[in-house]
């Protein structure tokens, strides 16, 4: 309640709450508490993120999520975002095996198990408005734009603000506010 005294907003204090709150048991082994929370941020990034007129073909074309490579979450992902809108925007997960497949995608998905194809995924993706999020150590090095890493046993984001820029999606600040933000 206090939270809302402050001015930040309902999904502010679910993203806060996921960043302050959510602790993963067992963080050495990926679980599906990890994911379900990856999930909604992944949906939450919708709200906070701005993609450019240009990115939808229309002003009713869904937001697409796309998981590149091996789904760590099952079906967690399509029942976070069943349902929802964001604006006059429905919500469609996919699953893609190259870059190429993702190029109608608003945020792509890069899993751990695709740490090894991180750099030329990221290299085919440059200059289209896709919000490129990981969960490797080196994802923000390698020109990705937000990255999961796990601390003190929480979901926590790391965001590279000046790759969000080139890619030309503007960042809330409640959501930068959350993160820690690199300028590489």
């Amino acid at each position: 309640m206090a939270l809302l005294v402050l001015g930040i907003s309902r999904i502010g204090c679910v993203l806060l709450a996921l960043t302050v709150a959510a602790g993963i048991a067992g963080a050495d082994e990926p679980s599906a508490e990890e994911y379900q929370v990856k999930a909604v941020f992944l949906f939450n990034f919708a709200k906070f993120v701005e993609w450019p007129a240009a990115a939808f073909k229309s002003g009713d074309d869904p937001f697409e999520i796309c998981v590149l490579g091996r789904n760590p979450f099952g079906t967690q992902l399509e029942d976070v975002v069943r349902g929802k809108t964001v604006g006059k925007r429905t919500f469609v997960v996919r699953s893609v095996s190259t870059a190429k497949q993702a190029a109608g995608c608003h945020v792509v998905f890069v899993g751990g198990s695709e740490q090894k194809r991180v750099q030329p995924v990221i290299d085919e993706l440059k200059g289209a408005s896709i919000l490129t999020v990981g969960e490797s150590a080196d994802f923000l090095e390698n020109g990705g734009i937000v990255n999961f890493k796990i601390k003190d046993s929480r979901v926590r984001i790391e965001i590279n603000s000046q790759c969000a820029e080139r890619a030309q999606l503007r960042i809330s600040s409640k959501l930068l506010s959350l993160a820690d933000v690199s300028k590489k």
